[in-house]
């Protein structure tokens, strides 16, 4: 099979769990946004899974990226040892972990400022360390192509945190209030009205736990073996993916505690809150990300040996930044629609929006460009990269979030991810040169921000030419990009012609 036309396919499969995922997680934020009608509550849900999202990297420490490198040069025969050496190390860190946070449990609540909710603490601590152990064997998944176990595995954990997050926060209220006293006394032994977000911790605990039981046949279907010289090498691997992995969390996730920390205490979380709720708007292109991610790691390792593998880096540079700007067009021309998926009162946050598509547009290209020190071995490179944008970030919200929130914020990470695409273009150019179509891709972009721009001034038109006068404008976009990429329109005519 063509290799882009696997890609694509294993893309759409990832995409299956990721956009299906994230989309009915997208679809409770409504529901966040006005069962927790006040934005300081909705900001403890950001500002906790901001948290997990450092302590994931943490106990991955760049595992699964060493996990791809090292199956893909060993023989069929080590392959297990690979896997198994990999399992064993995040296994036995993640369990120390989670003792660790229930024994200072008290201690970690009470710096984090929560000291009345100790739960949540060992809600989350839990839930990170059980993802953690999972991360291996989703890995083990990827490597062998089962995309379609992989989102099938993915979906189940998504359906129980929905069904559960649905069962607490909606049904348990509704029936305390109009079911019959028997029912309302049982529903009184499982459900408290003063857990409140908390119920969002143990429902995502919940999902966690059954996906890592499914995945026991992963982990059980090898040889259990430890090869300490094998995982030493591993880890020299992986510490500056570890590295690049905490910079890239200051760079993605920083920014939301910052706000906590630098504005008033008074409009702190209401600030972390709309910040936080306004950055969902932007999952179509995070998602998108996401399933090309799962798709593109393993397709670009495998992909290194082929005689053209540059030319096709290339080429899948351009498609996705292509497919990247559809989705800006696509959310930003529709706000007024998209809008209404939170609640009214995180509306302010709106004009950030197209800033943090174009960041995450970015943050993609710089996946997209990182593949060559990768495929070097010269992994010291990304944490530099990374590095790099953790100071940008650090420095632009401690210098712009007193005085215009976050926007600021929104600004920083623009900014930042344009910087680290384009040192690591600059850097990729002198040790592993891609034929990346610069002049192309900045046209591109351009465009699409223009018809955004233009775009602005639909809106003075009645509905019933708006919305298709702003369909036009997305769909002359396509073809000017087409028009600009001369094999895409060669594959066009051969799907066509097929």
């Amino acid at each position: 099979m063509n290799p882009l036309r696997r890609l694509a396919g294993q893309t759409a499969i990832y995409g299956l769990s990721s956009i299906v995922g994230r989309l009915i997680n997208f679809l409770l934020v409504p529901l966040y946004t006005r069962v927790f009608v006040d934005p300081g509550e909705y900001g403890v849900i950001t500002e906790m899974y901001t948290y997990v999202a450092f302590l994931i990297i943490i106990l991955t420490y760049g595992m699964e990226t060493a996990f791809f490198r090292f199956s893909e040069k060993e023989e069929p025969a080590k392959k297990n040892t690979v896997f198994s050496t990999s399992l064993f190390s995040v296994l036995s860190t993640s369990i120390l972990f989670i003792l660790l946070v229930i024994v200072f449990r008290q201690s970690i609540a009470e710096t984090l400022r929560y000291p009345d909710n100790v739960e949540y603490i060992v809600l989350l601590g839990s839930i990170v360390g059980l993802d953690a152990i999972a991360a291996i064997p989703f890995a083990r998944l990827r490597a062998e192509n089962k995309a379609m176990r992989f989102a099938v595995l993915k979906l189940i954990g998504i359906a129980i945190n929905i069904i559960t997050v649905l069962f607490f926060l909606l049904l348990c209220p509704w029936l305390l209030q109009h079911a019959g006293p028997s029912v309302q006394q049982f529903i009184g032994l499982i459900y408290d009205p003063r857990i409140g977000v908390g119920y969002v911790f143990i429902a995502n605990l919940a999902a966690t736990i059954i996906t890592l039981l499914l995945l026991t046949p992963v982990m059980r279907s090898v040889k259990p073996e430890f090869n300490p010289q094998l995982l030493r090498t591993m880890l020299i691997y992986a510490l500056p993916l570890l590295v690049a992995g905490l910079a890239g969390w200051v760079n993605e996730a920083l920014d939301k505690l910052l706000l906590k920390f630098l504005l008033p205490e008074d409009i702190a979380m209401t600030q972390v809150g709309i910040y936080g709720a306004v950055y969902k708007l932007s999952i179509l292109m995070t998602v998108f990300i996401q399933a090309f991610r799962f798709a593109a790691e393993p397709f670009f390792f495998a992909q290194a040996s082929a005689v053209n593998a540059k030319e096709t880096y290339a080429r899948v540079m351009n498609y996705f930044v292509m497919a990247c700007l559809v989705i800006f067009l696509g959310v930003t021309l529709f706000m007024d629609i998209v809008k209404h998926f939170i609640g009214p009162e995180y509306h302010a946050g709106l004009p950030v929006v197209p800033m943090l598509l174009l960041a995450n547009m970015f943050l993609g290209i710089y996946f997209n460009l990182s593949i060559w020190y990768k495929l070097t071995g010269q992994t010291g490179y990304g944490a530099w990269f990374a590095v790099a944008g953790a100071i940008i970030t650090i420095a632009l919200n401690v210098w712009w979030i007193p005085k215009i929130g976050y926007y600021g914020s929104a600004w920083a990470t623009l900014i930042c991810y344009f910087s680290l695409a384009a040192l690591s273009y600059l850097f990729g150019r002198k040790f592993f040169k891609v034929p990346y179509d610069v002049i192309r891709i900045l046209l591109m972009i351009a465009l699409a921000v223009a018809i955004y721009f233009i775009s602005h001034y639909t809106g003075e038109l009645p509905v019933h030419l708006m919305y298709p006068a702003r369909i036009f404008l997305i769909l002359f976009f396509v073809v000017m990009a087409m028009l600009l990429d001369p094999s895409l329109r060669a594959e066009i005519k051969r799907i066509a012609s097929r």
